[in-house]
């Protein structure tokens, strides 16, 4: 008798280890689900990208110069382990929402080309699963890419000898890169808000060159007439980040503000938002398009 409780105890015992273990490991490796709207799957999985463009004017070597910026938005499969758009359908491929940034402007006889890319996890709540950048102007070019893994891990190239070519980690933090994604996913829902660590855009450390790390970022947001102003700043760089975007569903950003202590601020003011399969657009004839797009 006394075998059979002994017995029936260490089953007990054995099943409630299992279990204490079982949810362990699901709250260390899951994130809660990223709650998205009928309206967000109806509007982004149509097979189109969202293609906005914007008159800027862009604020470099302390004068203001006349450019376009565009935000190209698509969903993706994303290879999660390789952390590259898959080429092929795969059950453990991870839908992202990839958002590419250009900017296009002169300075005196030479152009700047700037392209910043992130991709957010749909499936999931989570940091930004990879971002890159890279800058292009007659002195040379300068390419970093995050990829987040158990920490972020930060591949840096540049043709400035006090840059060079780097490689680091960081802890991860709310990254300025990925709120652009965040807000169109789900609006103010989904953002940081009061204060936090963020780390500042790519193409701001890299211009500014400012080292690369998390900075404390205190957030505001207001609503005025439909239209949301949701305002990043960072005391320490003295630089304040405002962004428009409109309350409702889907969110297009309105426009933009980039203020570096008292200089003028960067600004940016939207054209037009078409939804295209630019990718398929490749002919000779379809380059009308670009006026329609006001580029």
């Amino acid at each position: 008798m006394k075998k059979v409780i002994k017995i029936q105890l260490l089953t007990i015992l054995v099943g409630l280890n299992f279990i204490s273990c079982k949810q362990s490991t699901q709250a260390q490796n899951n994130n809660p689900n990223r709650n998205l709207s009928e309206q967000f799957k109806a509007y982004w999985y149509q097979g189109n990208a969202e293609i906005s463009t914007y008159e800027l004017s862009e604020n470099r070597y302390g004068e203001l110069r006349n450019g376009k910026a565009t935000l190209i938005y698509v969903t993706e499969d994303f290879v999660a382990d390789k952390q590259v758009k898959a080429d092929y359908q795969n059950p453990n491929n991870k839908p992202v929402l990839k958002l590419n940034s250009v900017k296009k402007f002169i300075t005196g006889v030479y152009p700047y080309s700037i392209m910043q890319s992130s991709f957010i996890p749909l499936q999931e709540e989570g940091h930004a699963l990879k971002i890159s950048s890279s800058i292009q102007e007659w002195c040379g070019q300068t390419f970093i890419q995050l990829n987040n893994k158990d920490v972020f891990e930060i591949n840096s190239f540049s043709y400035f000898e006090s840059e060079g070519d780097t490689k680091t980690s960081l802890p991860k933090a709310f990254t300025e890169n990925e709120i652009w994604n965040l807000i169109r996913v789900n609006g103010l829902n989904d953002l940081p808000s009061d204060e936090v660590n963020m780390i500042p855009s790519f193409e701001f450390l890299k211009l500014n060159h400012v080292p690369l790390k998390a900075y404390k970022a205190t957030i505001n947001s207001s609503t005025n007439n439909g239209i949301i102003n949701y305002t990043i700043n960072y005391p320490e760089l003295n630089r304040k980040l405002s962004i428009n975007f409109e309350q409702k569903f889907p969110f297009i950003i309105k426009s933009w503000s980039d203020q570096i202590g008292n200089k003028q601020p960067s600004t940016a003011k939207l054209i037009t938002t078409k939804k295209l399969p630019y990718w398929g657009l490749k002919s000779l004839k379809h380059e009308t398009i670009r006026n329609e797009l006001g580029l």
